[in-house]
């Protein structure tokens, strides 16, 4: 497992074709016909990391060479902005699909209990934001492929949200409060701290209904709390809805039912 400043490499060779590929940030080389054709991290989802459990996860590519496809030679991934990164490679798989396309899987794993010990002075919190991905492939007939930005991808601090609506029974027309608190996971110590100054959607679910429709918003205060009144004309479910950041997962919270009387 590590955690570090991330440069990248570059292969040298007499024979090159050498690609900027969109942003400026982006850089490609290689030698011959191989190319990466698609990659997919975590089945096209968030990676979402708490405070305790490991998290495991998948890079797959799909790479192809006129000659076949030797091996995927190397895989990274790190925080695009400040280069660091937190996994263990676990390995990686090629399966052949034809014969001049592999699929090649790498899978990673996160530990969050080893992020404070391995960045030691800096807060590993910084983690959190968009991902890179990077990859060297190779063919059959000696071509080879770099790539140091084949996909981005959201690495996320886990997110918790309550609710509590009362009192329970409500009088029809009578006042409902319904409190609740936002937390997410805080890799310096391992606990779930309040997000502040947060925007909560607050939802109702009338019963006999399928669905959530939201009635107001709310921020968050200086302990991650909520708190609003709101007018009771039916039964049904209330709960928080929040729409999640650059760094933190979006969640809603389990829904609490309010009979009336």
């Amino acid at each position: 497992m590590r955690i570090r400043k991330r440069s990248v490499c570059a292969a040298a060779s007499s024979a090159v074709v050498m690609l900027a590929l969109g942003a400026s940030t982006a850089h490609a080389e290689g030698e011959g016909d191989i190319r990466v054709i698609k990659t997919v991290v975590n089945n096209g989802g968030n990676v979402i990391v708490g405070v305790h459990d490991v998290k495991r996860f998948s890079v797959v590519f799909t790479v192809r060479d006129n000659s076949g496809v030797k091996k995927l030679t190397h895989a990274a991934v790190f925080n695009t902005s400040n280069g660091l990164d937190s996994e263990d490679w676990i390995g990686n798989t090629c399966k052949k699909s034809s014969k001049t396309t592999s699929v090649c899987t790498e899978t990673f794993e996160v530990h969050p209990d080893w992020f404070k010990d391995s960045l030691p002075g800096r807060d590993p919190n910084l983690l959190a934001g968009t991902w890179q991905v990077n990859a060297t492939v190779s063919a059959n007939d000696g071509n080879y492929w770099i790539h140091d930005r084949l996909a981005l991808f959201d690495f996320k601090r886990a997110s918790v949200l309550t609710t509590d609506a009362g009192p329970e029974p409500v009088s029809k027309g009578g006042k409902l409060t319904v409190k609740g608190r936002l937390t997410r996971a805080n890799w310096s110590d391992l606990k779930y701290h309040g997000y502040i100054n947060q925007t909560v959607k607050l939802q109702f679910k009338k019963a006999g209904t399928s669905s959530y429709k939201t009635v107001k918003t709310a921020k968050t205060n200086s302990t991650g709390s909520l708190s609003t009144t709101v007018t009771a004309t039916s039964a049904g479910t209330w709960r928080w809805a929040f729409s999640g950041t650059h760094t933190t997962m979006a969640v809603n919270s389990a829904g609490d039912g309010v009979a009336l009387r």
